[in-house]
């Protein structure tokens, strides 16, 4: 396979250090920084090329599955949309994240197996190496050892828990309501419907501890990185850190927080967060977290340009450095989730890397993005060679 050359640019370094050299490809890794070109090249000039972002939660695909409630979309259309939406936004790998949950319909079991399909089917044609996030509804008791089958058989590449039972329970049956109609909305029940179903299902909270164990130790076996989502306490992030679930996906208080930093586990937390200067939910503010040292990853969670935004925001008001920015979307995401062939430009690595304009009337906008070796976005007008 012929050689690519980018050229011109200013490639962030392993050490943190940006240089001005070249980066050689061959066909879907690194060949080597530095040295004359050997085939193809790509200018780079004006332009930072990036190691390629590493998406470990995103599930902003729903709203192409579904733009309005009750509104379906062929799953191929919506997923050839949403990688236009990732590799333009300079995403190279992306966890989707498919919700497994005790609610019929959006995030229900027919339609977290057909996701789980489609995606297989259809990751050849991706320009994004898409991957799969289960976020399993700990209380979705039913699904226990069909999760466990599809971790074992290779399907699963992340495991989360989540336990949104109790919260949703505590919101319909408050004197508001709160969000019933947005659950009604995606699981096509009727309201009185949905809160008996809610309220069935809280009453088996005694098996749920049980079946945590199960999965996490499903998860173990494979080699399956595990992550525990919305924890509130210190025992409960503690609890789960001795299960094997070593990452701590958006902790909703400072105690969690504390407790996943003195464990060693990464935090989780949304570029959303980020990029619009708070928590659109009175959680626990990401940039200030990044500051103190007590968030290692950033995801787009429900918005994809959020990760790019991120990045540059935190160095713009001073939270941290570009390198250590980076790395929240890059690197460090990479190791979480137990990819140690990506997440920095080095000779052997996985080629992906995203070429960034830092200064534009817009902001920082991605020029092109390169996964696997192969140009899957140009922003044209077309630069020299790509």
């Amino acid at each position: 396979m012929s050689m690519t050359t980018i050229v011109n640019g200013q490639v962030l370094l392993p050490s943190g250090d940006f240089a001005e050299t070249s980066v050689r490809l061959d066909g879907d890794h690194i060949a080597g920084l530095g040295g004359a070109s050997d085939g193809r090249e790509i200018d780079a000039t004006g332009l930072w090329v990036l190691p390629g972002m590493i998406d470990i939660h995103g599930d902003a695909f729903e709203r192409q599955m579904m733009p309005r409630p009750g509104v379906h979309v062929d799953h191929a259309i919506a997923f050839m949309d949403t990688d236009r939406q990732l590799v333009s936004n300079g995403i190279t790998t992306a966890f989707h994240g498919i919700t497994y949950s005790w609610e019929p319909g959006l995030r229900g079991a027919e339609q977290c197996r057909s996701v789980l399909d489609a995606i297989e089917e259809l990751r050849p044609s991706f320009g994004c190496d898409a991957r799969t996030h289960l976020r399993w509804e700990t209380y979705n008791l039913d699904a226990v050892e069909e999760v466990a089958e599809w971790i074992a058989a290779g399907r699963i590449d992340l495991l989360a828990f989540n336990d949104h039972a109790p919260t949703i329970l505590k919101r319909v049956l408050s004197p508001e309501k709160k969000k019933l109609g947005e659950y009604t909305g995606r699981t096509g029940l009727t309201e009185q419907d949905f809160v008996d179903l809610a309220k069935r299902v809280a009453a088996r909270k005694d098996d749920v501890p049980g079946a945590i164990e199960r999965l996490a130790a499903a998860a173990v076996k494979a080699g399956v990185a595990q992550l525990s989502h919305d924890d509130t306490t210190a025992e409960t992030r503690g609890w789960y850190n001795g299960l094997g679930c070593t990452v701590a996906e958006f902790p909703m208080t400072d105690e969690a927080a504390d407790e996943a930093l003195r464990l060693g586990n990464p935090i989780v937390l949304g570029a959303p967060n980020v990029m619009r200067g708070g928590s659109h939910n009175g959680s626990l503010d990401a940039a200030v977290n990044v500051a103190a040292g007590r968030c290692d990853i950033l995801a787009s969670d429900y918005y994809y340009p959020s990760m790019l935004a991120a990045a540059f925001r935190l160095v713009r008001d001073g939270r941290c450095s570009f390198p250590e920015a980076w790395a929240r979307v890059s690197r460090n995401p990479a190791l979480a989730a137990g990819l140690s062939d990506r997440g920095e430009i080095a000779q052997g690595a996985r080629a992906d890397l995203v070429l960034v304009d830092p200064e534009t009337s817009a902001g920082p906008q991605v020029r092109a993005t390169i996964a696997g070796g192969a140009i899957v976005y140009d922003s044209g007008p077309a630069r020299n060679g790509i």
